[in-house]
């Protein structure tokens, strides 16, 4: 597997997940079920752990909601984020509930004396915390007409809110700088790193539906990936929580960073192509998706449509199984090896039974 030079940043354990400190990139989502209504969110949770979620963030908006914390968590598997705002007292509760992690805005909890009494029973129970600065919340940034001084100011908030808490001297830190423009948010997150170890949470806000959402997101945590940047991910769409997942999975396996669930490669189809490729390939994907607890497998699987043979032979050999089309059938590999000959309209039916009898 191909790492990226990985930034040396703090080590944190958030429940049993550790992120920071040379460990994997863990992949995150948030709830957008009522969180007063505990049953509902764990229905939710718990459709998340089974798609690989491995750090789950929810919003608590009142003193009512914070009170569902320890049934929440008695229910599910991963750890949970309380995301609290506004009122310290809420920020109480979910620690007294056993919260796994917070994420405040130090600047919108309350009077310093409030704060501190926060972090005091964060640091004696021994819970992280996350400072989330959002270009959305932050006063003043959009009178700047670049995107350099914008990213100045987010990071410079950060560094205000970190100080807040070294201050009070509590080190177990998170922090996430995050803006709906790429640029702002690549640039403010290269400049918080230059300044601090501390373990960074990625994420592009903001960055809309499943489609345009996923190429932002990917486009912008790319970036920062490549640069050794990031600790853990979120992909933040206004779509099924579930979809964040798939997409942050992807992401981190087309760029070697993380070996899970399954991947498709196929070719875009030209006038050689004899089947109809983009409605298997439609049916393959759709199928896949439904397949529960991808981590199951010990290494990702890999599969190859391809529509005829002239690159396809090579990369269906390439692939765990592929089938490289011809005019009326196609060939079938199993791990590099040609195992028999299969008629278009068997494609779908055949890997998906190779998949579900693959020897985990």
């Amino acid at each position: 597997m191909k790492f990226y030079k990985r930034s040396q940043t703090r080590k944190i354990n958030i429940g049993d997940v550790t992120i920071g400190g040379g460990s994997l990139v863990a992949v995150q989502s948030m709830t957008n079920t009522d969180s007063r209504d505990w049953k509902a969110t764990v229905r939710q949770i718990k459709r998340l752990e089974e798609v690989g979620c491995e750090i789950v963030r929810v919003s608590f908006p009142d003193l009512e909601s914070a009170c569902n914390v320890s049934k929440i968590k008695k229910n599910i598997k991963i750890p949970i984020v309380a995301d609290v705002h506004f009122d310290y007292r809420i920020a109480l509760e979910v620690i007294r509930q056993g919260i796994d992690k917070l994420r405040i805005n130090p600047g919108n909890i309350g009077s310093k004396d409030k704060l501190e009494i926060l972090v005091k029973e964060a640091k004696k129970a021994r819970i992280p915390i996350r400072i989330g600065v959002n270009a959305g919340s932050l006063k003043g940034i959009y009178n700047f007409d670049n995107n350099l001084l914008r990213a100045k100011a987010l990071a410079n908030a950060a560094m205000e809110h970190v100080r807040i808490l070294e201050k009070h001297d509590f080190y177990d830190i998170i922090v996430s700088l995050k803006a709906s423009n790429i640029n702002t948010t690549v640039q403010s997150y290269r400049i918080f790193a230059s300044k601090r170890n501390y373990p960074l949470h990625l994420g592009i806000t903001e960055a809309g539906s499943l489609r345009d959402g996923s190429i932002k997101s990917a486009a912008g945590l790319g970036i920062m990936l490549c640069d050794g940047i990031g600790d853990t991910i979120r992909i933040s769409l206004t779509a099924n929580p579930i979809e964040e997942i798939r997409v942050a999975y992807s992401l981190l396996r087309y760029m070697e960073i993380r070996d899970f669930g399954i991947e498709v490669i196929s070719c875009p189809t030209c006038s050689r192509c004899k089947v109809d490729l983009i409605k298997i390939v439609s049916e393959v994907e759709k199928k896949i998706s439904i397949i529960k607890n991808l981590n199951k497998f010990s290494k990702p699987l890999k599969i190859a449509l391809m529509g005829c043979v002239v690159n396809g032979l090579g990369e269906a050999k390439d692939a765990d199984f592929g089938i490289a089309g011809g005019k009326d059938k196609g060939v079938l590999f199993r791990n590099g090896k040609i195992v028999g000959e299969v008629y278009p309209d068997e494609w779908v039916d055949k890997l998906i039974h190779m998949i579900g009898d693959y020897k985990i």
